[in-house]
């Protein structure tokens, strides 16, 4: 077993061809081909479907492996790099998109202030699609909304934030600067569909008091809800972090009183070691949201402690 042979089976887990996989390793079809073959009799056991051109069980199994042998030689690198010289390397960093609109911009600043040889890839995406990429190797660190219910995922709170209504001016709820759960349900509002860890949260709440909200529409997307509120469609629920950075206009936002707040923490493999960028780039994070969260209005600095994975769970 070599680092041809594993290269050789991811490189087809994530094209789904041996053409394209030889493609995208600048070789031919017939060497992918070969290392594959060889792998599979180290192994003993058929590690691609050839008709479908993915991975059997087994080869699942191979390729969960390979990708964290990936991800070690790549943090090998880049560690003795930055032992030698100025700190280098690649750094993949998922970032939902509330978040990301404040958030990024500062940490490719000062990154790029700090260590001009780091390249920090962002995904921006929500927290269900960033967390299987972390656990696969994919990503480097992300910033997600907590709890997160993954064993292999390790979490440290990094702010929370109230959860706000955005009234268009002239609405009976934008007249107020905190709004009852209660009078909320009163009115047809934007919301997250069902299913999305921001509206179960917010309809566990309103269920604890005894109340149901009435949504005006469901939306996908924190953003376009935003959007759709300040174009005085209709009031949003959103998280306070969903109106940052948005230009001033006829909407005000007000908390909402009973709804517990929204948590958003940062997120990586537990299974890995962070590389000395990796780790570089999550203080980066941590000191961004130290120096910018208090001047928003609705976020609160958590203090540095690791959260656990799922807190309802947790013991006392």
């Amino acid at each position: 077993m070599d680092l041809r042979q594993l290269n050789a089976l991811l490189a087809v887990a994530e094209h789904e061809s041996f053409s394209a996989a030889a493609r995208a390793l600048h070789t031919v079809q017939s060497n992918v081909s070969t290392h594959v073959a060889h792998l599979e009799r180290e192994v003993g056991a058929r590690l691609i479907d050839r008709d479908k051109g993915s991975l059997t069980p087994e080869g699942e199994i191979v390729a969960d492996r390979a990708r964290r042998i990936q991800v070690e030689l790549r943090a090998i690198q880049d560690d003795l790099v930055s032992l030698r010289e100025d700190l280098a390397g690649t750094v993949r960093t998922g970032v939902i998109g509330t978040t990301a609109r404040w958030l990024v911009p500062l940490l490719l600043e000062e990154a790029h202030r700090r260590h001009p040889r780091l390249e920090v890839i962002v995904v921006d995406a929500t927290t269900t699609s960033l967390v299987p990429l972390l656990v696969r190797d994919r990503l480097d660190l992300a910033v997600v909304n907590l709890p997160v219910d993954d064993p292999d995922v390790e979490t440290e709170t990094l702010f929370s934030e109230d959860r706000v209504v955005v009234a268009p001016e002239g609405h009976e709820l934008a007249r107020q600067n905190r709004v009852a759960l209660a009078e909320l349900a009163r009115h047809p509002v934007l919301l997250p569909p069902r299913g999305t860890a921001f509206r179960d949260e917010v309809d566990a709440d309103a269920g604890e008091a005894g109340l149901e909200l009435r949504p005006r529409a469901e939306i996908d997307g924190l953003r376009l809800l935003m959007s759709l509120a300040a174009q005085g469609f209709a009031p949003a629920l959103l998280p306070a972090s969903a109106a940052h950075g948005m230009a001033a206009g006829p909407w005000r936002s007000a908390a909402v009183e009973g709804l517990g707040p929204r948590v958003v923490g940062l997120a990586r493999n537990r299974r890995t070691a962070p590389s000395a960028p990796a780790r570089t780039v999550a203080e980066i994070v941590r000191e961004v949201v130290e120096a910018e969260a208090p001047n928003q209005p609705h976020m609160y600095v958590a203090e540095r402690m690791p959260t656990p994975s799922n807190p309802r769970a947790a013991g006392p």
